[in-house]
């Protein structure tokens, strides 16, 4: 007997009918990609910072000096 719990009411599902079932099956294959999506997007970032990482690295390795943007432009006068 597998129950579940939909807005604090408990439901039985062998007493669903076989709607509510498909409805319930699809429910769980949902939630199921969407924690797949989690974690592809976890693996995602975790990539984003190693290639941050590792640019920064490089960049002090060649020495690449770098200046960092301002707002202020040089006015003509």
């Amino acid at each position: 007997m597998v129950k579940i719990t939909i807005d604090d009411v408990e439901y039985d599902t062998e007493k669903m009918s076989d709607n509510a079932k498909a409805q319930v099956a699809s429910l769980q294959f949902n939630e199921a990609h969407m924690n797949r999506l989690r974690n592809e997007l976890a693996i995602a970032d975790t990539a984003k910072i190693a290639y941050v990482n590792a640019l920064k690295v490089e960049l002090e390795k060649n020495n690449t000096s770098g200046t960092k943007s301002t707002s202020d432009k040089s006015k003509k006068k």
